[in-house]
């Protein structure tokens, strides 16, 4: 990956298109966004795969990241929760948090970061009707 500084940040060309990043959101993603999307991407990805793989009947997932960061400590990421609503159908709270603490350990960015920001997890079940 290249990154280029400019005036306002740093941009980069991806396989997807431009990525602008900037201490300023006016001119490109924030870099604690970046960080959060990544964490919350990679986790909801492979515990995807995970609840696929085991023939669990999702519509959807749906996951909301709230973050709680120090202002003392350069706006440090101290932690982060990840809640995910999980709609389908027969679905079961008890499988679906093991399937999760599985993903967990297999999601590269949660296990970057595992010793310096609390990641904690929490699922919503939406049971669709047929």
């Amino acid at each position: 990956m290249e990154l280029y500084l400019k005036e306002n940040g740093l941009r980069t060309s991806l396989a997807y298109g431009e990525l602008e990043i900037s201490g300023n959101e006016e001119y490109g993603f924030r870099p604690y966004q970046l960080m959060i999307a990544s964490i919350a991407g990679c986790s909801g990805s492979v515990y995807r795969k995970i609840l696929e793989k085991q023939r669990i009947e999702l519509e959807d997932i749906k996951i909301t990241a709230e973050v709680e960061r120090n202002p003392d400590e350069a706006n440090r990421i101290e932690k982060i929760v990840l809640h995910f609503t999980v709609k389908g159908h027969h679905l079961d709270p008890d499988k679906l948090y093991k399937n999760l603490a599985i993903a967990r350990k297999n999601c590269a960015m949660v296990r970057s970061v595992e010793n310096s920001i609390r990641i904690e997890e929490t699922i919503e079940t939406i049971e669709l009707s047929r």
